[in-house]
């Protein structure tokens, strides 16, 4: 197959969107597929290779386009729309369009079926929510209007109703959006996986004198990471390592002055924003892995953070909140200790009982290495490829540029 993926990003990026996106690409790479990913050229790092960046070895079967855009607002997203839509319809024109923007679905799948390649829609959220939710748990970030929901509710039902392929990340969105519009067929939940190596063995944990709690990811108040910091003031025998945070950025200041003012600066360690590469191993560093993401809103709810599988892989213990996605992946003393969120003295309690019983926190451990075999991108990109072969199938004939391809 020859796959058009189109994300909206500035590229390679920091954030988790970009590795999940270039992780998935690869890995359809690696099974024969041809790629071809439509992001954005990245105007604050213009060397940065993504190859280098993400530590993956470059595929002849994936090729990264970036274009040079306008730097900011409509004329950048019109210009980024303007592409998508000449690689989607070109004289090279792919076999499927895969994506997780909205409004690129929404804009192919207006056009006629006959016109245009299939559509594969890829969602981390119902739209209209993480709008509306994001200033709760996004600093500096501006709320929708009432009548952006209304048109992002519209987008939506549309591309529900109309794209050839679904795929959502974890059950509860496929749920929710079923709730909302009805059953559809070729729905995938395909969740986000990690890196494993095929040489991997377990190793049973071991704990220092002083224990070293560790959190991967950024540092906006959904993220829980205040939680973390006033769990670590209840917990004096251990230290924590963060590692995540942009320079200057208020997130990042607003933490550095809690743990001051918890009187943790000798305790805490800040490695601020490090590159995807150098992530796992300080975390193999630490003794347990925190995943202490917030409930309050249904935006942290029904959403499932990437770090998680990464931390499953590290063989390590796992205490996160007891939260419904996670707990998709998660079971609460078998392959993690799972905890009331947004109460700090219950993710101490959780810390505790891992620290306090060394079989139960190896045997948690344990539980995690093997689950994280199913969430590889290897195992992923399995997946998205059956629901891309059912897509074309589905497509009529005359249609169908894909048959006699890998």
């Amino acid at each position: 197959m020859y796959l058009l993926h189109c994300a909206d990003t500035r590229f390679p990026i920091e954030r988790a969107n970009g590795i999940q996106i270039m992780e998935t690409c690869h890995a359809l790479a690696v099974r024969g597929h041809q790629v071809t990913l439509l992001a954005r050229r990245d105007r604050r790092h213009a060397d940065r290779d993504p190859f280098d960046y993400y530590g993956l070895p470059p595929l002849p079967a994936l090729r990264i386009r970036r274009p040079t855009l306008p730097r900011a607002g409509l004329p950048r997203r019109l210009g980024y729309l303007s592409h998508a839509l000449r690689c989607a319809l070109g004289p090279a024109r792919p076999d499927l369009v895969m994506t997780r923007d909205l409004g690129v679905a929404d804009m192919l799948l207006r056009l006629p079926a006959g016109f245009r390649p299939p559509v594969v829609y890829e969602s981390h959220g119902f739209a209209p929510i993480v709008a509306s939710e994001r200033p709760d748990v996004l600093s500096q970030v501006a709320g929708a209007s009432r009548g952006k929901q209304q048109r992002l509710f519209a987008r939506e039902r549309r591309v529900w109703s109309r794209a050839e392929g679904y795929v959502t990340i974890t059950r509860g969105i496929a749920s929710d959006l079923a709730a909302r519009f009805g059953e559809r067929s070729r729905l995938l939940v395909a969740p986000s996986g990690a890196r494993l190596n095929p040489a991997r063995r377990f190793t049973p944990p071991s704990v220092g004198e002083t224990p070293v709690l560790a959190y991967a990811g950024h540092l906006y108040p959904g993220k829980g990471v205040e939680i973390l910091l006033r769990a670590v003031a209840q917990l004096p025998e251990v230290r924590a390592v963060i590692i995540g945070g942009y320079p200057n950025d208020v997130d990042l200041a607003k933490v550095r002055g809690l743990t001051s003012e918890l009187s943790l600066d000798e305790r805490v360690e800040f490695t601020g924003q490090v590159e995807p590469s150098r992530v796992s191993p300080l975390l193999a560093a630490a003794d347990l892995l925190i995943l202490p993401v917030t409930g309050a809103r249904s935006f942290t709810q029904y959403t499932s953070p990437m770090k998680l599988f990464e931390y499953m892989a590290l063989g390590k213990p796992i205490v996160a909140s007891d939260l419904p996605a996670i707990r998709e992946v998660l079971r609460d003393g078998e392959n993690a200790v799972l905890v009331e969120p947004d109460k700090p003295e219950r993710l101490a309690d959780g810390v505790r009982r891992v620290l306090h019983d060394r079989a139960f926190a190896e045997r948690i451990a344990h539980g995690a290495f093997d689950d994280a075999v199913q969430y590889s991108w290897e195992k992923r990109a399995e997946r998205l490829e059956h629901l891309c072969r059912e897509v074309l199938g589905a497509v009529p004939p005359s249609s169908n540029r894909s048959a006699g391809r890998a």
